[in-house]
């Protein structure tokens, strides 16, 4: 079982930055690929991110490419998503991820998600 913490989130204006943190409750965290999704209202639930367990790879949505950087700190069993040149568009509810092992881009491969955090860029 994992639980996942998200923080970090707020009000920004646009063309600011923001950095989420994602905590893991497990006993081992590093087979385990991390991904950020979000979902603004009205819209589904879409891919931003995801990291697989070392680090090593990343992979990310058009949107937020050149952007957004994944990180995780597997020391401190934390996920992370720096957030830059933020736009009104990026408003949404940021979800993290977990799943065993490979890292995907597709929502329905992830096991465990946590609660959200409320990201509100203005113009």
């Amino acid at each position: 079982q994992v639980q996942l913490v998200e923080s970090g989130g707020g009000l920004v204006q646009a063309g600011g930055s923001l950095r989420l943190s994602c905590a893991a409750s497990v006993r081992t965290f590093i087979p385990y690929a991390m991904g950020w999704f979000r979902q603004a209202p009205g819209k589904e639930r879409e891919f931003v991110a995801t990291i697989s367990w070392s680090g090593g790879s990343t992979n990310y949505a058009d949107s937020v490419k050149g952007r957004f950087t994944i990180s995780r700190d597997n020391a401190k069993n934390t996920v992370y998503l720096q957030m830059n040149s933020l736009k009104p568009e990026d408003t949404a509810v940021y979800y993290c991820a977990a799943r065993w092992y490979g890292s995907d881009r597709r929502r329905d491969q992830y096991d465990y998600w946590g609660q959200g955090t409320q990201v509100t860029v203005s113009s």
